[in-house]
């Protein structure tokens, strides 16, 4: 039985007849049957079938092409630190995260112990909060252990979730970060959205976009306190509205999941993580104004929160609309509920059909979403077939895709050729790409009008040039999948595995320090790699010129790390325009 996104009148049928009723829907559209070979494979309504080839002679007759644009837009980082930017118009970013990279890599005397960061006085004061919230006192994890660690070598190295063989050596803790004593209070209240607010509310720290002042320990600690227990803020959770001040949104830290976590530091996870949180701020603190003056790095901060936050979403339309706004087709991952709704708003909702998912993520607020123009799909999308790709991967394979990664539907063009058109955003190591794939095709030959459309197919495969095996997805393996369907790509049958689409590393400024890239290696070890894709039938189209563009101007600048002030998204934007291919 198809498990497939059905129109509502078929919705109100009873289950049983939603195949027939799904396939008479087609047939109004353009025709379908039951045709089958005589091996019981289903082949083309044969008049459906004659009816794609008109339209593309057609097409080709009018010399018309088709110009298709994808493009993962990256979903809203909100730390705007965490990547490497390019950022030409100012040296002192450059600067600035170079000095960060070397405090924490060679920090000399510099790593002094917690206490001369976060004060004795600091600590009384959070101990007399968190008592008064009848929290258990954890002064003995203040005065034999945390306040005389040093802020680097016993703290921020040590946030890293891999074992540090040498911590063990001096006698520090080596666990501190698979404990997530900083990390989970950081990614509960770094930002918090709130009902009835546009902007978040973010906590006093240099990772996130607080606009407050922070030139001195004293006035962030101030900030801190104030935010943590005298906020109330009213959010919303799993459909219940609630006002609480910010430490009650606090998670206890569970041994069942993060097992390195002690009993008995399980018993105090609340204020033991609300005192490691405070002193992870309070470090962050402390090294941008050592290596930075205070006005030198905050207005710095002000100018990339505006252009990588707070304006990532018009930016981005404003590529869409300035720049491909001639395409007939876009496909594009990554997208918030809140950018399509903007783009209805503009003039793009003009130009374009805005298709999102019947099925959004408003929570995770990363989906795939396909713009159709209205001149060229003059009758905009037939049908969702979503759930009939979902419904056709093999069975017993668990293929790692989240709600909204994945946007298929039908659509006829105004030569009346017949579409499948799908935007995909594969996992971080693409080992949903392939699968994905198959189950398109599958779900594309499991019917006699489906089998006659023509496939178009933008996504990011996340695929690498140097792929871990087993772990990760080989671009060249990717190419050779799909061409074993018949199809091509707007590169072709083989894929250049050093035709990059994306180049961001991650800094120092961010948690997860295993992870950071210096600045001598952000080619080297940053996620430099061959990513993003077009598909088509190899018999249908062929290819007349493929772009990419990372400045949004349809230019792309190798070996530049992106997001930059000017562009938006970790990847760029991929366009082809592409001509069928007609044989007599």
């Amino acid at each position: 039985m198809y498990s497939t996104r059905l129109p509502f009148f078929i919705k109100t049928l009873p289950r049983s007849s939603h195949v027939c009723a799904y396939v008479r829907a087609l047939s109004r559209l353009g025709g379908a049957g039951q045709f089958l070979g005589s091996s019981g494979r289903i082949v083309p309504d044969p008049d459906l079938s004659a009816a794609a080839m008109k339209g593309l002679e057609a097409m080709a007759a009018a010399r018309r092409k088709l110009q298709i644009a994808t493009w993962n837009i990256a979903a809203i980082n909100n730390n705007p630190f965490e990547y490497w930017i390019t950022y030409n118009e100012e040296p002192a970013y450059e600067k600035i995260m170079t000095e960060i990279e070397i405090f924490l890599e060679s920090p000399g005397e510099k790593d002094v112990p917690v206490s001369a960061v976060f004060t004795e006085a600091m600590f009384d004061q959070l101990e007399k909060r968190m008592d008064g919230v009848g929290w258990d006192n954890v002064r003995s994890y203040w005065d034999e252990d945390f306040k005389n660690r040093k802020i680097v070598s016993g703290f921020m190295k040590l946030l890293s979730r891999t074992m540090c063989f040498s911590c063990i050596t001096f006698g520090k803790d080596p666990l501190l970060g698979s404990k997530r004593l900083a990390s989970m209070p950081d990614r509960i209240t770094n930002t918090i959205n709130v009902v009835n607010s546009d902007e978040p509310v973010c906590r006093p720290t240099v990772i996130n976009m607080y606009s407050g002042d922070l030139s001195t320990l004293d006035i962030w600690w101030s900030a801190w306190e104030k935010f943590m227990f005298d906020t109330p803020l009213t959010i919303e959770n799993k459909g219940e509205t609630k006002t609480d001040p910010v430490y009650k949104m606090l998670q206890p830290i569970k041994k069942a999941k993060y097992p390195d976590i002690t009993e008995a530091e399980e018993k105090v996870s609340l204020p033991l993580q609300t005192m490691c949180g405070a002193i992870f701020d309070a470090i962050l603190v402390h090294m941008m104004n050592t290596v930075s003056q205070p006005d030198v790095w905050q207005s710095l901060k002000k100018t990339m929160v505006e252009n990588l936050n707070k304006q990532k979403v018009p930016h981005t339309l404003d590529i869409l609309e300035n720049v491909y706004g001639t395409s007939d087709i876009i496909t594009l991952q990554e997208v918030s509920a809140s950018l399509i709704n903007q783009a209805r708003r503009r003039e793009l909702g003009q130009k374009f059909w805005i298709v999102a998912p019947s099925d959004l993520d408003a929570v995770r607020d990363q989906n795939s979403v396909i713009f159709l123009s209205k001149s060229t799909f003059p009758a905009g999308p037939s049908a969702e077939i979503t759930h009939l790709v979902e419904g056709s991967f093999e069975q017993g394979v668990d293929v790692p895709i989240a709600k909204g990664d994945i946007l298929a539907i039908t659509a006829t063009d105004r030569d009346n050729i017949p579409f499948i058109i799908a935007s995909f955003h594969g996992d971080t190591n693409g080992l949903a790409t392939k699968p994905v794939l198959s189950a398109i095709i599958t779900a594309m030959t499991s019917d006699p009008a489906l089998i006659t459309h023509k496939l178009i197919f933008g996504l990011d495969a996340n695929t690498y040039e140097k792929a871990k095996p087993g772990k990760q997805q080989d671009v060249l393996e990717w190419g050779k999948h799909y061409v074993s369907f018949r199809l091509t790509s707007c590169w072709g049958d083989v894929p250049n595995p050093s035709n990059y689409t994306t180049f961001n590393s991650r800094t120092y400024l961010q948690p997860q320090l295993n992870k950071a890239c210096k600045k001598s290696d952000k080619r080297s070890n940053g996620d430099v790699n061959p990513k993003d894709f077009i598909l088509f039938g190899k018999g249908d189209f062929k290819v007349d010129r493929t772009w990419k563009d990372n400045t949004g101007e349809k230019k792309y600048i190798e070996d530049m790390a992106f997001p930059t002030l000017k562009f938006p998204s970790d990847h760029g934007v991929l366009a082809t325009i592409i001509e069928p291919v007609v044989t007599h």
